[in-house]
């Protein structure tokens, strides 16, 4: 195990897709699957039975959480009285989880190091059954699991993207101790408190001095974003220590708000610090812009270029103009920016969302969307994908050039 890796997490994975017979299975009443050899690798060779603790996950690009429950995984061999050959079952009672199941869906089985497993399954076709099967850097076969252990090459490295899509999973990665090293630099700086985020992401910026927007605006948009984030939780997990260790006793309802407002604070911080970092790139490449402003029906698109003055001018010509929206998260919310700017046919949507599915991306494609990622995001999507995405680097270059455009006219 070694810190900062999915090995942290898992101690091995077992991933398939669920055919119709096997969808079947989970949903009936029979609730045993056949343990391939693959899965004997993760869950282990056994004579008697093994109980462990598992947690089950149901994803979907549509619902904002996810569907979970708690029961007891049995793991036998049907077979161990009829030597040598094995024949190796695991059993599991019904769950909210397993009655959803579908053909084609994802099916993920994990070994966690205390010995306990999470059983996540993703909607197939999904957005995030596309990012749990980058995260685990698993090709999945056609017949029988396929499988990962000792998870720590540089691919399992908790990067901003891998933390994003654990969070998913109910899975927290903490915070890289060496954040613990600007811990009372920040307690110092804001007062015991966590400032606004406009100031903290100032603050995040120039712990790292050595990123050049003008040079590099993709490695600095998703180092500064990766840096208040690890800044961010170190941070908040301090101050929050004192009401966590008082507990909440009987007090039900005062935990689920605490943690509602924990998350709520957390998803519309993170958004305001995508598009402040994105503030200062275009600054230091002089770029014409406008934040927020008003369009039809009172739209207000994230960015406009080169304002709303320009917009407002219909003597202006409409392909010289740009909008961007900026989102760390896709899921159905990017539908959002297409009514913002009716001038602009093409429009333009920045996110830090991972492994985007190829349905979601032909969608967007037909909506004349062009999606808009740091160049070290790209990885993540499929070669046929990557060649119909946009860097930032890209971005502020065609913007620079319709700028000079409209100037000469």
């Amino acid at each position: 195990m070694r810190a900062g890796y999915l090995s942290e997490f898992f101690s091995g994975v077992a991933i398939k897709r669920l055919s119709a017979v096997e969808a079947d299975l989970v949903r009936s009443h029979q609730h045993e699957f056949n343990g391939d050899k693959g899965l004997i690798r993760v869950l282990g060779r056994t004579e008697v039975k093994r109980y462990f603790d598992a947690l089950w996950v149901y994803l979907s690009d549509s619902d904002d959480e996810p569907i979970v429950a708690r029961c007891t995984l049995t793991w036998y061999d049907a077979r161990v009285d009829r030597r040598p050959r094995t024949e190796h079952r695991f059993y599991f009672p019904t769950n909210p989880v397993s009655i959803v199941a579908a053909e084609g869906d994802l099916l993920v089985v994990a070994r966690r190091p205390d010995d306990s497993v999470l059983i996540i399954i993703a909607q197939g076709g999904s957005t995030i059954a596309s990012q749990v099967q980058w995260l685990f850097g698993v090709a999945v076969q056609h017949k029988g699991f396929s499988v990962r252990e000792e998870l720590e090459t540089e691919q399992d490295r908790i990067q901003f993207a891998s933390a994003f899509i654990l969070e998913q999973l109910g899975i927290d990665a903490d915070a890289p101790a060496a954040a613990e090293n600007y811990l009372d630099a920040m307690l110092a700086r804001f007062n015991g408190q966590l400032p606004p985020t406009a100031a903290f992401s100032a603050y995040a910026r120039e712990t790292l001095p050595d990123l050049d927007p003008m040079a590099d605006p993709d490695g600095a948009l998703l180092g500064w974003m990766e840096r208040e984030e690890i800044l961010f939780r170190t941070m908040e997990k301090h101050i929050l220590g004192d009401r966590l260790q008082k507990g909440f006793a009987d007090d039900v309802d005062g935990f689920l708000a605490f943690s509602l407002a924990v998350q709520n604070r957390r998803k519309s911080r993170s958004g305001r610090a995508l598009e402040n970092h994105l503030q200062v790139i275009f600054d230091a490449n002089r770029i014409r812009y406008q934040r927020g402003a008003l369009t039809e029906a009172k739209q207000k698109p994230d960015f406009l270029f080169p304002g709303g003055k320009e917009y407002a001018d219909l003597s202006f010509e409409a392909t010289l103009l740009t909008m961007l929206g900026a989102k760390t998260t896709c899921k159905d919310r990017w539908r959002q920016v297409l009514a913002e700017a009716k001038r602009i046919d093409h429009k333009h949507l920045l996110t830090l969302e991972a492994a985007i599915s190829v349905a979601q991306t032909d969608q967007m494609k037909e909506y004349k969307l062009q999606l808009v990622l740091p160049r070290g995001l790209h990885g993540t999507f499929t070669a046929p994908q990557q060649r119909e995405l946009m860097t930032l680097a890209n971005f502020t270059a065609m913007v620079k050039q319709r700028e000079a455009a409209s100037t000469t006219r």
